[in-house]
């Protein structure tokens, strides 16, 4: 039984990879895994799956996060931009060079396990407290900013280095729901995706990464920067979070990771007032807090999965490692598809 938790959550699978785990179902990320997903190569083309980190643009879709803010360092007092060394040292040097503040779930992302977490009585005393994957918890293995003097934060043991310190790489397959269901707002939930996965021969197998393309990414993109909250709202095909069937097939497909190119991989309903018994995200809380899935979200899909579809194909091999940010709870990428 594992040292932070005398129960566990109905469905999850905490210490089945050890007391300790940190990684979730990353660890079905095998040499195995890896091989067969290098043995989905064989034309040499590459395919990034990242939006330009600037986009959506504003902060419709999350008042919390906000574009990158890119400027250049400075050096007593002036820009190191487009600076001539000969000043300083007569040379014939120019330099420039840059920094950047932003959101690190602003655009293309990886969820790491210390982004969401629920209240549940982990510690079997019949008082809910906040726990996160594997019984990680806020005491011990988060770092507060009412903690610090500086106001830093820190995920001790669950943030997204360990994700880059595995590498990220092996089979993924592609389920292509924009094909079928076009750009008008439909939750799509265990029904739906086995009839598209029969449809279009799609076979997942465990540890696997699974990539939802639903063309919400191409929608964003048609915006300029500028994006129509009310029409994202209504746009693209989005996972049913609620279908308790659609959990379950997550859970036994034994999936190492699951991606979408829209904002939340699954419905995100913007009116929502729960009444403390729910998760606002049922997909979020099923994958990061029960099964350590960790979720790829607002990744561009849409050249690959016409590639995929002209060549009669939906696997690939996926090279997605995230920053080796420590203590991040999250990190944008620039996700490689090799076909």
């Amino acid at each position: 039984m594992s040292k932070r938790w005398k129960q566990r959550p109905e469905g999850s699978n905490w210490g089945e990879f050890g007391d300790d785990d940190v990684l979730g179902r990353l660890n079905l990320l095998t040499p195995a895994k890896v091989l067969e997903g290098v043995g989905e190569v064989r034309e040499g083309l590459s395919f990034s799956l990242s939006l330009p980190l600037d986009l959506p643009g504003g902060n419709v879709l999350n008042p919390a996060r906000h574009p990158p803010v890119l400027k250049p360092t400075s050096r007593a007092g002036k820009p190191v931009f487009l600076h001539a060394f000969a000043e300083d040292y007569n040379t014939t040097d120019v330099a420039c060079d840059d920094m950047v503040t932003m959101s690190l779930q602003y655009s293309t992302q990886w969820d790491a396990l210390a982004h969401i977490g629920s209240h549940f009585d982990a510690n079997g005393d019949g008082h809910p407290e906040m726990v996160f994957y594997n019984g990680f918890g806020p005491a011990l293995d988060f770092l507060h900013p009412d903690d610090t003097d500086d106001g830093r934060s820190r995920a001790l043991r669950l943030g997204i280095e360990h994700m880059a310190v595995k590498g990220v790489q092996g089979r993924a397959v592609l389920v292509d729901l924009r094909h079928h269901f076009g750009d008008v707002r439909r939750k799509v939930g265990y029904a739906d995706l086995m009839t598209v996965m029969e449809k279009d021969n799609v076979g997942v197998r465990a540890g696997d990464m699974l990539c939802i393309h639903t063309g919400f990414a191409d929608v964003i993109l048609g915006m300029g920067g500028a994006p129509d909250a009310e029409k994202l709202k209504q746009s693209c095909a989005v996972l049913d979070g609620g279908d308790a069937a659609l959990r379950s097939w997550i859970d036994k497909s034994g999936i190492a990771a699951l991606i979408a190119d829209n904002y939340a991989v699954e419905d995100r309903p913007y009116d929502y007032r729960g009444d403390g018994c729910c998760a606002l995200l049922p997909l979020h809380e099923h994958c990061l807090f029960k099964l350590g899935i960790h979720l790829g979200e607002l990744w561009y899909l849409s050249g690959l999965a016409d590639w995929l579809r002209q060549a009669g194909r939906h696997a690939f091999l996926l090279t997605a490692p995230p920053l080796r940010l420590p203590g991040a709870v999250g990190s944008p990428l620039n996700p490689i598809a090799t076909v």
